[in-house]
C-alpha cells in the first residue's frame, strides 16, 4: 500500500493543491482522511494545510501507526470500522476518502454519512474511478496481444461479485457528482489526475507492479484461459528476461478521478 501511495504521490500532491485552491478563503482547522491506510495522502494533506489538524481514519491500528510515523507526528489518528464508526469521526472542514466508499455496501448512505461530518462551507473529496492501469505494450511477445484488456474484463466481474457480497449491498448508478448532490451537498467539480512513470521503471515501481500482477492473478484466475494464465506466470517469473521485473518496456500509467462537493456555508 505504501509503494502504491508513493507511485501516486506526485498526482495526489496536485490533487491536494487543487483542494487547497477550492477552499481558498475558507478556514480549514480539521481535515479527515477516511480510509487512510498507511497515511500517504494524510501526509500530503498536512503539507497542503499546515495549520489544520489532519486525522487519519482507518480500522487497522498497524496502518494508523505507519501514518503517524510517516508524517513525523504531524498526523493524528482515529480508529474506526465503517460504516458503524461514522459517528466517531467528529466534524471537519475537509473530508478526503480514496477508494474506500466502494468497499461499503450502501455507497449513497456512506456519502451521506461523510457529508454529515462537514462543517458549514466544508468540502468532501472522494477519489473513485479513473482509468485502469496500463503497464506494457498491447503486444508483449508472449501469448495473445491484448492481455491487459482481458485482465480488466475479468477484474470487473470480480469487483462486481465483491460489491454484491458486501453487507447491505445496494445497487445504484455510480454517478458520483449526482450521489454527492443526493447527500445534500453542492458539487464543486471533478478532476482526473494522471499517474505516469515511463519506461524504464525504477526497481521499487517494478516490485510493486510484480506484486499487483501476482495479486491480480489470484483474483481473476477463474476468468482467464490457460494461455493468458501462462502469460501471467511468465511475466511473474522473477528471473526471466521477459518477466515484469526485467523488461525494458514496462511502464506504469493510470489515472484517478476526484469528485468534490461542498456543504452550504449557512447550513446548520
Amino acid at each position: 500500500m505504501e509503494r502504491e501511495g508513493e507511485l501516486y504521490a506526485p498526482a495526489l500532491t496536485r490533487a491536494a493543491q487543487w483542494l487547497h485552491d477550492l477552499l481558498d478563503g475558507t478556514p480549514v482547522g480539521r481535515v479527515l482522511d477516511v480510509g487512510s491506510g498507511p497515511g500517504v495522502v494524510a501526509g500530503l494533506l498536512a503539507d497542503a494545510f499546515p495549520a489544520a489538524e489532519v486525522v487519519a481514519v482507518d480500522r487497522s491500528s498497524a496502518l494508523l501507526e505507519r501514518a503517524v510515523a510517516r508524517s513525523g507526528g504531524r498526523v493524528t489518528t482515529r480508529q474506526a470500522d465503517l460504516p458503524d464508526g461514522f459517528g466517531l469521526l467528529g466534524t471537519a472542514d475537509l473530508v478526503w476518502s480514496s477508494k474506500a466508499v466502494h468497499h461499503l455496501g450502501d455507497q449513497q448512505a456512506a456519502l451521506t454519512a461523510l457529508a454529515g461530518t462537514l462543517r458549514p462551507g466544508g468540502l468532501l473529496a472522494v477519489a473513485e474511478g479513473g482509468l485502469p492501469l496500463r503497464f506494457l505494450p498491447r503486444d508483449i511477445g508472449l501469448g495473445r496481444p491484448g492481455l491487459q484488456a482481458r485482465l480488466d474484463a475479468a477484474h470487473e466481474d470480480v469487483f462486481a461479485a465483491m460489491r454484491a457480497g458486501l453487507p447491505g449491498a445496494t445497487d445504484g448508478v455510480e454517478d458520483w457528482p449526482a450521489m454527492l448532490a443526493a447527500a445534500g451537498l453542492v458539487p464543486a467539480g471533478s478532476r482526473t489526475f494522471l499517474v505516469e512513470w515511463p519506461a524504464p521503471l525504477p526497481a521499487a515501481a517494478r516490485e510493486h507492479l510484480h506484486a499487483q500482477l501476482d495479486r491480480r492473478r489470484g483474483q481473476v484466475a477463474g476468468g482467464l484461459d490457460a494461455e493468458d494464465l501462462a502469460t501471467l506466470d511468465a511475466l511473474l517469473d522473477r528471473d526471466a528476461p521477459a518477466g515484469i521485473l526485467n523488461r525494458p518496456d514496462a511502464f506504469y500509467l493510470t489515472a484517478t478521478t476526484v469528485h468534490t462537493a461542498r456543504k452550504a456555508a449557512d447550513a446548520g
